[in-house]
């Protein structure tokens, strides 16, 4: 594993870490696989109950420069880091600093800013498509595939800095489709056979 990326990565977990002592319950990991990973491949961040929204639920923006929503797989761990189960995912990211600064991006938690996790199948749904809604009008839709490397990428990372996968984790795995949102939209992402989640932006 490259240091450049060992050494930001060690930093973003010395914060995720504070949060869980302060009270907030492990979630489990998130990958991005944009702009950001050309250097070193896909790059990961950490979810915990402190952003993570029911569905339906009201997401207050604050003041972010570059907000957007993903549509996502997230896959349960079992044992043995094994997928088992997906689920839709919906997270929210700010684009709010350069994409070719990883070492930056990764010590920030990869864009995080929140996410919704669906009802988890058992089986992943075969001709998956994703499609992101704002407002009720189709903003993108894309065919989504399921690359099971990527668990196995979320793990040799996690190895890198001494920590692993742990069955129940949720790793969400990158975003399928993206686009732009803002304060006083509805957004809605779904993924054939996993389900529809919606928030309100304010």
């Amino acid at each position: 594993m490259d240091e450049r990326l060992v050494l930001p990565l060690r930093q973003q977990l010395t914060a995720w870490r504070g949060l869980l002592a302060a009270g907030a319950e492990r979630v489990g990991w998130k990958l991005g696989r944009g702009t950001e990973a050309e250097r070193f491949g896909p790059v990961i961040g950490h979810l915990t109950s402190a952003t993570r929204l029911e569905p339906g639920a009201v997401y207050r923006a604050g003041a972010p420069s570059d907000l957007r929503v993903d549509a996502e797989f997230a896959v349960a761990v079992g044992a043995h880091g094994r997928a088992a189960g997906f689920a839709t995912a919906l997270e929210l990211v700010d684009l709010d600093r350069p994409t070719d600064d990883v070492e930056a991006v990764v010590v920030s938690n990869v864009f995080h800013r929140a996410f919704v996790l669906g009802a988890t199948a058992e089986d992943l749904p075969g001709d998956v498509h994703a499609r992101a809604t704002v407002n009720g009008e189709l903003r993108a839709s894309a065919p989504a595939a399921y690359e099971p490397g990527l668990i196995e990428r979320a793990a040799e990372l996690l190895a890198a800095v001494g920590e692993r996968l742990e069955p129940g984790d949720r790793v969400i795995t990158g975003s399928i489709v993206q686009v732009p949102v803002a304060a006083g939209d509805e957004v809605e992402v779904e993924l054939d056979g996993l389900g529809r989640l919606r928030v309100q932006i304010v």
